[in-house]
């Protein structure tokens, strides 16, 4: 039978292409076709397999079940099938009709990896999954640089399908041959339900790299949400609700104002001294309310400034848990305070008595939110309350 410049046979490109009535007949012609390497080494059943053919596949199995043997490069077809395009479809197919052995799931390729080592390192979620609750797939193998499945996760992006991967190895009894502490990756929700409570602790007691950069990032969030949240109360102090008179009051000409927002205001009485160029109209509308606005302003930006300077201040107290709920804390005033700010300002740019009940429903959501916040704050007080007092405890007993 002739072949092309690549060694294809009819039946490798028909497999490749998916033709399964195709196939079908070339297999009756000739089943011993199906053991035919092309120039790459790649018999019909590699090439659906990689292409995802899954009728193909089926039928060129049951034609001849020797073919699923063959390797390519030391690759099985297990191998073909998870480093080219996910085939988990194609995979779970194989194992079904093969019954594969023991020996054969675990085969290795020329580095040493199984197809759990390269579904891992691909991030094949699925796979991962498949291949440990149905088959007999060794978790703890070692390639040829000595790593275990859990150590190529180490190497890999740490997002959310990085996370389901170390759950499934680490319930499966995975471990590392390279120590990277990945447990404390495990969410702690998680880690109570998997008795992990104790591992953890003791990793973020030791001082190990992950309790650190954890800490890190929790740190750089708050300088980031506190860097915005100033920039924030500085703007608003500087332009105030309703914005600011545009020039000063005159005996015959009462003010009008035209602030930078549009929002136009009543005339207001020749005499008042607070009718200059520059003075916030509010603070002449709404004295006691302007009052509200700059605390609850002032308190927010005063807030912020204070955990950006204790973040850049390098002081070695900065890698304590207290320490960070000191500034979460202060994070929590600098919300609340922004959040008043706020109500004030709706308070004073919405008109009455035609929005007055958009005003309460803002009023109601601001302060549940408040409330919530509030909760939060207290629960997180007593969570640090109750750790000191163990702490003391443990310090007075022997």
């Amino acid at each position: 039978m002739e072949c092309d410049s690549l060694k294809h046979l009819p039946l490798h490109i028909a497999s490749d292409k998916g033709h399964v009535e195709i196939v079908k007949s070339l297999v009756a012609a000739n089943p011993e076709t199906c053991l035919a390497r092309d120039r790459d080494g790649r018999t019909p059943l590699h090439l659906a397999a990689i292409k995802g053919r899954s009728d193909v596949v089926k039928e060129l199995v049951q034609a001849q079940p020797h073919a699923a043997r063959v390797m390519v490069q030391q690759d099985t077809i297990l191998h073909l099938c998870v480093k080219h395009n996910h085939q988990l479809e194609v995979l779970k197919l194989l194992i079904e009709v093969l019954i594969v052995d023991h020996e054969f799931i675990n085969s290795k390729d020329a580095h040493g990896n199984t197809i759990l080592h390269i579904g891992v390192a691909d991030k094949q979620v699925e796979t991962v999954r498949f291949l440990l609750l149905n088959t007999t797939i060794e978790v703890n193998s070692t390639n040829t640089n000595g790593e275990t499945p859990l150590d190529i996760l180490a190497q890999v992006p740490k997002d959310l399908t990085y996370q389901q991967i170390m759950l499934s190895l680490s319930r499966a009894g995975a471990v590392e041959a390279k120590p990277h502490s990945l447990i404390n990756q495990i969410p702690t929700n998680i880690r109570n339900n998997m008795g992990l409570d104790r591992v953890a602790y003791h990793h973020s007691k030791d001082g190990s790299s992950n309790y650190e950069d954890w800490l890190d990032r929790k740190r750089n969030s708050l300088m980031v949400v506190a860097s915005l949240i100033a920039t924030m109360a500085f703007q608003a102090g500087v332009n105030p609700p309703s914005g600011v008179w545009q020039e000063n009051s005159s005996n015959n000409d009462p003010l009008r104002a035209n602030p930078p927002s549009g929002v136009w205001q009543q005339d207001s009485p020749n005499n008042d001294p607070l009718h200059m160029a520059g003075y916030a109209i509010m603070a002449s509308n709404h004295q006691t309310l302007y009052h509200i606005f700059l605390i609850c302003n002032t308190v927010g930006f005063v807030s912020t400034l204070s955990i950006i300077l204790l973040l850049i201040s390098g002081l070695p107290f900065l890698k304590h848990r207290v320490f960070l709920w000191l500034l979460m804390a202060i994070m929590w005033i600098a919300t609340t305070s922004m959040s008043l700010t706020y109500l004030v300002s709706i308070w004073v740019v919405t008109p009455t008595p035609e929005s007055k009940s958009f005003r309460w429903v803002a009023e109601g959501i601001i302060l549940v939110w408040i409330g919530l916040m509030t909760l939060l704050v207290v629960g997180h007080t007593i969570r640090v309350i109750g750790i000191a007092l163990r702490g003391f405890r443990n310090l007075l007993l022997p």
